[in-house]
């Protein structure tokens, strides 16, 4: 699950994120609101959690962007405030869900694991990918080719995640560093190209075609299609 954190608080920031990741979780955070919004809109995030005070926009500003602009994500709001008639502000500016500091790790874990079964823009219960002969288990963080286990780097993980969950279709180099490197500011495209390398090596197999197509002009499709035929001659 990818999660986009907007907390300003940099200490409390780095020990949600090293958590979070230690549960499989993919982390992406902001420290402000302004940057957080621009990092949301692009829609590469399945939940958010919001800090309410942040600068610059504050969390129910951002919320209210957010809902403004449709994008599919589940939001948790994270504050301090527990007022009733602050929760009930924050539910109203678009959060689906709310929790007070201080707060049990354990609770916000199975909060974000609760939000993602809702919101999971493939299906409430997806808990895995399947693209021909690949596989990705969201719950174990592992993935594989047939048979066998794929060792990936994390940016090589979300790079076979942003094209498993849009097989068949041509993602430009821009489209994929929004989704693989949307926390930074000054990766270039050509990014891209070195990490398909990277990921076509892991993916080789002999007698299977590589499923990763570059499509000329554009950037990069999986090819779904040709790997089920592989799969099934």
């Amino acid at each position: 699950m990818r999660v986009l954190l907007i907390e300003d608080d940099h200490r409390l920031a780095g020990l949600i994120s090293k958590v979070l990741e230690q549960e499989h979780f993919n982390v992406d955070v902001a420290y402000d609101g302004d940057t957080g919004l621009e990092i949301a809109l692009r829609g590469a995030h399945d939940v958010a959690i919001i800090d309410w005070m942040l600068p610059g926009r504050d969390g129910p500003s951002v919320c209210q962007a957010i809902r403004a602009r449709r994008v599919p994500i589940a939001i948790l709001m994270l504050t301090a405030r527990t007022q009733v008639e602050d929760r009930v502000a924050g539910l109203y500016s678009g959060a689906d869900d709310y929790l007070g500091k201080p707060f049990s790790f354990d609770e916000l874990i199975a909060r974000l694991h609760a939000l993602g079964r809702r919101f999971n823009r493939e299906a409430a219960d997806a808990l895995e990918l399947r693209v021909g002969t690949l596989v990705m288990d969201l719950r174990s963080h592992t993935a594989r080719r047939r048979e066998r286990a794929l060792d990936l780097t994390k940016t090589e993980w979300a790079l076979l995640e942003c094209l498993m969950r849009h097989p068949g279709q041509a993602l430009t180099r821009q489209t994929i560093v929004d989704y693989v490197w949307s926390y930074e500011r000054d990766v270039q495209p050509t990014l891209v190209d070195v990490y398909v390398s990277y990921l076509r090596n892991k993916l080789d197999l002999p007698g299977l075609p590589d499923p990763i197509e570059t499509v000329r002009g554009v950037g990069y499709r999986l090819e779904s299609e040709r790997s089920e035929r592989s799969e099934h001659a």
